[in-house]
């Protein structure tokens, strides 16, 4: 799985997540882009254009960097903030990306979130339709 990710701020909750990713994934990191919108819209497109299997991104609260990736046409961007939240969003809307605060969550937290989107192989099959009209906006 290769995953891409990026944050505008280092500190112990990065760092747990980049560690956990880089047992997990093939990953890559976007260190050459420090304003949230282009590291955030990198990802996505590298997401989009399959580059990527999924995307990671980190800001203060994490809206700024789901706002942004969600501008990419075939990203879908979720803010979590619970292992259960991430799960659900790949679940029940085919989520690609994931955003996440790099102030307000524990490392652990912030961790078990990543583990709960990148575990959650396929989306629902109830929700296809949905996730279809999703995806055809």
């Amino acid at each position: 799985m290769k995953v891409v990710f990026g944050a505008d701020d280092e500190n112990e909750c990065t760092r747990a997540v980049l560690e956990h990713l880089g047992k997990v994934a093939e990953l890559r990191v976007i260190d050459d882009l420090e304003k949230w919108p282009d590291f955030s819209r990198e990802a996505g497109r590298a997401v989009a254009s399959g580059e990527a299997d999924y995307g990671v991104l980190m800001c203060w609260t994490g809206t700024g960097t789901s706002i942004a990736a969600n501008k990419v046409p075939g990203v879908r961007a979720a803010l979590a903030w619970e292992p259960w939240i991430a799960r659900n969003a790949r679940l029940w809307n085919d989520a690609n990306v994931l955003a996440l605060s790099l102030k307000r969550l524990a490392p652990d937290v912030a961790v078990e979130c990543v583990k709960a989107f990148l575990e959650t192989e396929h989306e629902d099959p109830e929700e296809t339709p949905n996730i279809d009209l999703i995806r055809d906006l």
